[in-house]
């Protein structure tokens, strides 16, 4: 085995249902294995750590060659409780590394024994995670670093554990991950993402006012060269969409190398992220469901197919008659239609099937519409025959009178002073907006642009756009699948992370 095909433990701490993880864990070696082990992962949500241990479990099998007990499971042709007793000893090697526990004062010392344990002797490896730190923007509002708020928040405490960690284990390479907002946010007129630049380059500093020890320098991934002390933090911004992400998602990763430690890293090679329509149009074609009433199929027609679209279109518009004939397509269509809420059918997607497609996979899981009112039924179908049309998704101003919602700031919405944009479409010829956790509560920001189907976007397809591979399964209610797939990282960035650190390791000196 050469020096660079080794595989380096990784450490991945508030590991949600993995995606970070698994873009880590999907970076392959020339010898076909992975690049990276992930020996302890940590989460602390109960649904999340549950998708952790199936995948921690899927990836304790050699590449391609997993067992076909965990196809036999996504059929639903077994239970979980077969596909662990079939599979014992592959099972308690994932309930060995995915791991629940709440991190903090009360677990750290259990925390520190099981990394130290999960790493034993190992000299090269990483740390992974996006520690929460909305606590600084939340104290803000105090404007008292010292206010007994900022100390007894959870959240702040999380990031201080993140310090601890590393300082426990100084790992020779670190990537954190946190939202963009952390930029804007201050405490007593002091951007808080300076101070936590400054504590991860001293983390004993940071923890124990200790000015010796433990220093990182720290790099942008996405902008060539160290990062010093003047540079803009918002170098550390890394733009999905610009590396093949088909979802414009802006986020922070913080990449620190140990200070002892002499070498640069790389930066992120750009390259063009596929469309919307390429990534989902594979996915079989379902209708949204009817809620507030028995949902079937006939009723579905019957809520739409009564719509008198020229009531809707104002004649002195010069676009009416493009939407005004979009519509129309779309319920011809659905006059003939045959759809279901939800399908099983496995389809390749159009782009990136390396990546995606497993073809041992005979389902697609999580491919169920959401329910939506009869009011929010023609709402989709304005908004996306809109879409369309013109290309672009509409604001409020643009909806007709009789559809827009009755809510007390649809008259600041309609002038473009908040929330315009409350019922938004993914254009079909571009990049997907942000995928969040939003998702989960409901379907308004995230409309499929087919007005056929008339709906928001399924969990399988939001996960596509997350670029979690086809047979990455999410367990929980749907609610909670949409949470984690729309808390998550997108494992394909995080591959290409993956390498950049690779790198890093393979020129630390030493075995």
């Amino acid at each position: 085995m050469s020096k660079k095909d080794v595989s380096y433990p990784i450490i991945d701490l508030f590991a949600g249902p993995g995606g970070l993880g698994e873009g880590f864990s999907e970076l392959y070696n020339s010898d076909n294995a992975r690049a990276f082990e992930s020996v302890v992962s940590i989460e602390r949500d109960d649904f999340a750590h549950q998708t952790l241990l199936l995948r921690h479990f899927f990836k304790s099998f050699p590449r391609h060659r997993v067992t076909e007990d965990y196809y036999a499971y996504l059929e639903g042709r077994i239970e979980k409780t077969d596909l662990i007793a079939r599979n014992k000893d592959n099972w308690e090697h994932a309930k060995k590394t995915a791991l629940k526990i709440s991190l903090g004062e009360k677990t750290h010392n259990e925390v520190q024994n099981i990394i130290k344990e999960g790493l034993k002797s190992s000299k090269k490896w990483a740390l992974i995670g996006g520690p929460p730190c909305q606590a600084y923007s939340l104290v803000g509002r105090s404007r008292m670093m010292g206010s007994p708020e900022f100390q007894e928040d959870e959240r702040h405490f999380l990031y201080k554990e993140y310090l601890k960690i590393i300082i426990d284990h100084r790992p020779p390479v670190f990537v954190m991950e946190n939202v963009k907002g952390l930029l804007s946010a201050k405490v007593n007129g002091e951007f808080v993402v300076d101070k936590i630049v400054q504590d991860l380059r001293n983390p004993i500093r940071a923890i124990e006012k200790n000015r010796n020890g433990l220093r990182y320098k720290l790099y942008s991934l996405s902008q060539a060269g160290e990062v010093i002390e003047e540079i803009e933090p918002k170098s550390f911004i890394v733009k999905a969409e610009e590396y093949g992400v088909p979802q414009a998602r802006h986020r922070m990763f913080i990449l620190g190398v140990r200070a002892d430690i002499d070498v640069v890293p790389g930066t992120l090679e750009k390259s063009k992220a596929p469309s919307v329509e390429q990534v989902i149009s594979s996915m079989p074609k379902i209708r949204s469901g009817i809620s507030r009433r028995k949902d079937s199929l006939d009723e579905w027609k019957s809520a739409l197919l009564t719509i008198d679209s020229d009531s809707w279109m104002p004649s002195n518009r010069k676009e009416s008659h493009l939407i005004k004939t979009e519509i129309k397509n779309a319920l011809n269509e659905i006059k003939s239609s045959a759809l279901e809420n939800q399908s099983n059918v496995y389809k390749a997607p159009r782009v990136l099937r390396s990546w995606y497609y497993d073809e041992r996979l005979r389902v697609t899981t999580g491919h169920a519409a959401r329910s939506h009112m009869v009011s929010d039924l023609h709402r989709y179908l304005y908004a996306s025959s809109h879409a369309t049309a013109l290309d672009i998704s509409p604001k409020l101003n643009d909806f007709p009178e009789e559809l827009l919602p009755a809510h007390k700031n649809v008259k600041e919405g309609c002038e473009g002073k908040m929330f315009s944009d409350r019922f938004r479409v993914q254009i079909r010829s571009r990049v997907s907006t942000t995928i969040t956790s939003h998702i989960s509560k409901d379907g308004h920001y995230f409309i499929h642009y087919d007005p056929a189907q008339c709906r928001s976007l399924s969990v399988r397809e939001a996960a596509r756009l997350q670029t979690f591979p086809d047979n990455y399964h999410f367990e929980g209610p749907r609610t909670a699948q949409y949470h984690q797939v729309g808390n998550a990282v997108p494992p394909y960035l995080a591959v290409q992370i993956a390498a950049i650190v690779k790198d890093v390791l393979d020129q630390m000196p030493g075995d």
